[in-house]
Parts: C-alpha cells; structure tokens; sequence
C-alpha cells in the first residue's frame, strides 16, 4: 500500500489554494494531506489545508528555520515549499533531509543569484540569455542621468527596488508636473520625476533601485520544473497581454528560460518572466518558487504541482510535454473559505439579537481563477 504525501506550504500567496486542490487530484491517485501555516489568520490557505497554524512573527531567518524544522519533525512533512526565508531553509537542506524532509526549492547558490536583480543580471548576461539595459540607482545624480539617457533613446524610464517580489516599488517616470490627472480614477505607477527628485533628497537614507526602460507587451512567463541533474523536465510559457492570457511552446520564450533553470541549477519549480525590447524577448524576473499561476497550466492537461512534489520525492516523472495548449482565457476573482473567527467573550445583553445567524466561516476573494474568453 503507497503512503499518503504530507506537503507543507509556509506563508504562500493566497493563489496557491488552487496548488493544494491539484496536488489532492493528483493523476496518481496518491493521498496527500496538507500543512500550512501563515502570519495572516484570514488566509484562504489555512481553511484549505487539512491542518494548519500561525506562524510566530518576528522571527530571525536563523530562528526560523529551526521553527520550520520543528514543523517537520513534529507533523511529519515529507515534502516543504518554503516561501518565506527560502535563502535560509535552503541552505539547511541536509538538517531537512536528516528529519526525512525533501525541499520543494533549488540549492542556496541559485536562490542568492536571483536575491538581487542586478546581480542577477549579469549572471544571466553572462550566460547569453537576453537582458535589457539597466542602470543601479542610489542617489538623485545617478537616476537623473539614467533618467536623461533612456529617455535620450526614445524609452520611457521605470524603477523598481533592487530585491523585492510581486512588482512592489515599480514605479513608471513621467516629466508630466504632478496635477489632478494623477488624482483621477484609479492609482497610476506613473510618477513625476521631480517629485522622485525631491523625494530622494529628503530621504535620510539611500536608495537602491534598479532603472530600465519600460518593457513591452506580451509578458511571458515560463514556468519550468527542473531536476537535481539540471535538465528541465517541463516548460511552458503563459502568456499576458492586458485581460487576455494563453499559453505557448515559442521557443524564443523557452530556450532562454530553459538556458537560465539549467545553468544556474532552479531545481524544482520556477517561473522565469520575460517582456519585449527592441522586438526581441529580454528577462524581466527570475522567481525561484512556484508561481501564483502555476495552476493555470491545468487548462493545457498538465498537473505542475504534483509532477513537482514527484521530482521532490525522487520520482522522476521524466520531460513532460502538455498534451494541448489551452484557449485563451481571463483571470477573474472568486470566493474561498477562511477559518472561523473566535470572538471574545460578551456580556449576554451585548451580544446583538442576530450573532446566531452570523457564519463563522467567510470568504476572501483570490484572483487567480482562469476562465475562457
């Protein structure tokens, strides 16, 4: 009789509820049984998992992964997706191994080259694969001048932090002078440069941003699922323009991706995102875990997360290529479980006539349910 799996997912994108319902359809009929834990109590991941526990806050990377080490000893997990301080679990592999826990991750070397963008980039340059040009700002001189050069060459100019994920800090520059336009409808990441200026000149510390030219549509992102041997078992591209998502096998998308998950080791699952510059696909990001949409890759007949947690487990399940592409189609939000809400003890004549009606379960909306167009 074949054992159950024990997966655990630490801290992860509310996304990644559609991850968990895969890995239970899972096309081997395997049982798996789901720990989560989050520092968020209304996290869908939590009502979706079937055990499930805040995380302490405040911890060191150091701490934390004996925390996480604790987890996997005491529920017994036999494969870890961490999110939160991947660079340090990682790097503890054996001490996971040890307790007979596989990390769903790659080796700490490929993690610390993707940590820093720029750093990033000139291992990906360096290998031959497509960048764009970039510039690494810490003061107002060095962004003016990236400013007044890309600008110089026909290209609108865009910032964002030097480590980070999810797009957090981008920001596009625009010399518009700041005006109501900016205030009307919905928060733009357009930016005025003087106020960037000013802004960087009252800062009592420096900044490290990197500068690029803004990037053109489509964006592609390439999830792979790379072995311990370095060969990349499974690629596929999904595809963004505006609302309309798809999928493609181009491999002016895939044989850069693939040249990035095997030269640098991105063991397991990672997604490599590209966009265009002078009508050629360069690198916009390197994730090394598994993307928010990876579960979309199901609309081609391809289960990504189970196929992973298989590699994990030292079951290779060999190149995988989707048997059909999925339709176009578009991501809408849907409702998911959260846990039940305990409320503090009340007076009985506080407690308002209705409360027996109230559900102690509700719902968050997560965007990441692919519907054809």
């Amino acid at each position: 009789m074949v054992s159950r799996v024990r997966v655990w997912l630490n801290r992860t994108y509310a996304e990644n509820v559609f991850f968990m319902d895969q890995l239970r359809r899972n096309p081997s009929d395997r049982a798996v049984e789901i720990h989560a834990t989050h520092g968020d109590p209304d996290s869908p991941v939590l009502a979706a998992a079937d055990t499930a526990e805040l995380e302490p806050e405040g911890l060191s990377p150091a701490a934390y992964v004996e925390y996480a080490l604790d987890q996997c000893a005491r529920r017994g997990i036999d494969v870890f997706v961490p999110r939160l301080h991947q660079a340090a679990v990682v790097a503890h592999r054996a001490e996971f191994e040890a307790v007979g826990t596989a990390l769903l991750a790659p080796p700490p070397e490929a993690v610390a080259v993707f940590q820093d963008k720029v750093i990033a980039y000139e291992a990906v340059q360096a290998i031959g694969a497509p960048v764009p040009p970039w510039w690494r700002v810490r003061g107002v001189d060095e962004l003016v001048a990236a400013v007044e050069e890309l600008e110089g060459g026909g290209h609108k100019a865009c910032f964002k932090p030097a480590s980070g994920a999810g797009g957090v800090g981008f920001r596009v520059i625009t010399r518009a002078p700041f005006s109501l336009t900016h205030l009307n409808g919905f928060p733009s990441p357009y930016v005025p440069l003087d106020l960037v200026v000013q802004a960087l000149r009252e800062a009592e510390e420096a900044v490290d941003w990197l500068v690029m030219p803004r990037l053109e549509q489509p964006e592609v992102s390439v999830d792979c699922l790379t072995g311990r041997d370095n060969r990349v078992r499974l690629a596929v591209g999904r595809t963004k323009n505006g609302r309309r998502r798809g999928f493609t096998l181009s491999e002016q998308w895939l044989e850069p991706a693939r040249r990035i998950a095997e030269g640098f080791g991105l063991h397991h699952l990672s997604n490599i995102q590209f966009r265009m510059f002078g009508g050629r696909p360069v690198l916009m990001d390197v994730n090394t875990r598994p993307a928010g949409g990876l579960h979309q890759l199901a609309l081609c007949g391809v289960n990504a997360p189970w196929a992973a947690v298989q590699l994990a487990l030292g079951e290779d399940p060999g190149e995988i290529v989707p048997p059909f592409l999925g339709q176009d189609y578009a991501v809408v939000a849907g409702p998911r479980p959260v846990r039940g809400v305990s409320l503090p003890q009340q007076r009985a004549e506080e407690v308002p006539v209705r409360a027996a009606s109230v559900p102690t379960v509700g719902s968050v909306e997560v965007g990441a349910q692919a519907l054809p167009l």
